[in-house]
């Protein structure tokens, strides 16, 4: 029996099976409101196995968008138009999440296939920045320090969008602490140089996670699994480290959060990482290990083989994968194919199942 396609329980959720999609932006919405090419995009997910789709990272207020064409989650008109795509999700069999996010100092950016690069200017619908330090990401704007009001402004925007999530239809929440967004310039002391509460020990720079996470719990209640993804390394001498990873992850899951979605990086241009298959596997054990916590494994992971390995090793409880659902929609019904699993295929596509 292939562990990979094994069920996996969080909370009130059973998800058919622990390969799922990892949220990827689309860089495709106006105004923050998804539109055609998320009704395409995602679902298809769905038809190709996955157990769980994670929406890309959704702004919880506009300056918390990374480009000025990423989605939101800040009025209803944006809950309006997730809803008819996390059914179709629904309609096909998988379950849909959705990531919650502020990108801090690196929001206002060209999307990748613009021609620019750094921080749009206002004059082309760009806007001004925040982060815990008024410290910029190499080549990005300067930022400005968040006070204690905007700190307040930033739970509430996290509460408020996991509010329109859920009833948008959505079954799971994941909050967005990774890849040099804000939520991560918190808790690495390369971005975070403050000296009040939110800034200095581990403690202090993990408050405003474990404050987020506090209020989406509020708001999602005792049913509703939380994920919460996170670099757990910057790549980078006197960054944060797998180590205090391990013990956010364990204070994340103190506080209401079902499992820590582990990644890496994303906080310094000058970061130093060797990419090769599953490397970030390794700090998904980590977190596991140390903090105790259920996690997911990112990073190049591309085959069966390898998905079935990261779960049958004990190094992680599921398999976010990104790249290869882009490369192969189909990529769950591929590797069930592979591994001999038997699991459910629509109908119409019963005739590839076996042979």
């Amino acid at each position: 029996m292939s562990l990979l396609f094994s069920p996996l329980t969080l909370r009130s959720l059973t998800l058919r099976n622990r390969l799922w999609v990892s949220p990827m932006c689309m860089y495709s919405a106006v105004d923050g409101v998804p539109g055609d090419w998320h009704h395409v995009h995602l679902p298809q997910f769905a038809d190709g196995g996955a157990g769980l789709i994670i929406a890309e990272a959704t702004a919880v207020v506009p300056e918390g968008r990374i480009s000025p064409h990423d989605t939101g989650l800040w009025n209803d008109v944006q809950r309006e138009a997730w809803a008819p795509i996390v059914r179709s999700i629904h309609d096909r069999g998988a379950h849909a999440g959705i990531q919650l996010a502020h990108a801090g100092r690196k929001a206002s950016t060209w999307w990748p296939w613009a021609e620019q690069r750094g921080s749009v200017p206002a004059a082309e619908g760009g806007w001004p920045t925040v982060a815990p330090s008024a410290i910029a990401f190499q080549g990005f704007a300067d930022p400005v320090a968040l006070d204690g009001a905007g700190i307040e402004g930033v739970v509430t925007g996290f509460a408020d969008a996991a509010r329109r999530a859920l009833d948008a239809g959505f079954d799971l929440l994941e909050v967005h602490g990774a890849h040099g967004y804000l939520l991560h310039q918190f808790l690495s002391p390369l971005s975070n140089l403050r000296s009040d509460a939110y800034g200095g020990s581990l403690e202090n720079r993990a408050r405003l996670l474990l404050r987020v996470i506090d209020a989406v719990r509020d708001v999602a209640g005792g049913a509703v699994p939380i994920l919460v993804r996170i670099s757990a390394t910057d790549h980078a001498e006197g960054g944060f480290t797998p180590e205090e990873a391990a013990i956010v992850g364990g204070w994340a899951v103190e506080h209401g959060a079902d499992l820590i979605d582990v990644s890496s990086g994303g906080l310094v241009l000058h970061q130093q990482i060797d990419p090769h298959p599953g490397y970030q596997v390794p700090l998904a054990e980590i977190v596991r290990q140390g903090g105790r916590v259920t996690t997911g494994a990112v990073g190049l992971i591309t085959t069966a083989e390898q998905a079935e390995q990261v779960i049958a090793s004990g190094s992680a409880d599921a398999v976010l994968a990104g790249r290869e659902w882009l490369r192969d929609p189909h990529f769950g019904l591929r590797a069930a194919h592979e591994l001999g699993a038997d699991v459910a295929w629509p109908p119409q596509y019963l005739r590839a199942r076996w042979r």
